[in-house]
């Protein structure tokens, strides 16, 4: 019996310094959340369950909004922060962090969350809906990091290169059965541009 989670990542969203939970997405971003919500209109969902993180939720929510169903917002589901969210740091620093991070599992700058703690807290929860939603699809609203490592723990090649090939938003079917991962498929096809 196969279970299929749609990691959706989330749009667009401008950073603001301090404003990691409750930063939404753009206008472009609101856009491309539609057009995901387009791109899986033909999927049955039995749930969409998304971080608490508003870009996260505001991807998602047209998924929802389709089929009538709300958003269940999971914080253990949040994006992994590899500094501690009042450090600042050049994004070029955090690159060298994130990539090191996923060959060893225990690494984070300081007051960061390292791989490891990252899967001691999502690896849980996706069994979980694993369990409870068997056999049936759910849509996944998350972000590039924790999606990343949540991949890596079912299976390795899933790692630094690969987050950086990944766009926002961003659509990957997850198909499992009995907690091991068979395939992953990628979905997210951007709009065709107007003339």
């Amino acid at each position: 019996m196969i279970t299929n989670i749609y990691m959706v990542r989330h749009a667009e969203s401008p950073f603001v310094f301090g404003e990691e939970q409750t930063r939404g997405l753009s206008e472009e971003g609101f856009m491309m959340a539609k057009h995901a919500a387009e791109l899986l209109k033909d999927v049955e969902l039995a749930a969409v369950i998304s971080s608490n993180y508003a870009r996260a939720i505001q991807t998602v929510q047209a998924l929802a909004d389709q089929r009538g169903l709300s958003v269940l917002e999971l914080e253990s589901l949040r994006e992994r922060p590899i500094k501690g969210l009042d450090y600042k740091a050049p994004w070029e620093e955090l690159l060298v962090a994130i990539e090191r991070s996923f060959t060893d599992w225990d690494y984070a700058l300081d007051g960061g969350e390292t791989t490891r703690a990252v899967q001691q807290r999502a690896i849980p929860v996706i069994e979980q809906i694993l369990e409870q939603y068997k056999g049936k699809n759910v849509a996944l609203g998350t972000h590039g990091n924790i999606m990343t490592i949540i991949m890596s723990y079912y299976d390795q090649q899933y790692d630094y290169d690969f987050w950086m090939s990944t766009s926002k938003p961003d659509i990957y079917r997850l198909a499992f059965e009995q907690g091991k991962l068979l395939h992953v498929e990628r979905l997210w096809e951007s709009p065709v541009a107007l003339p």
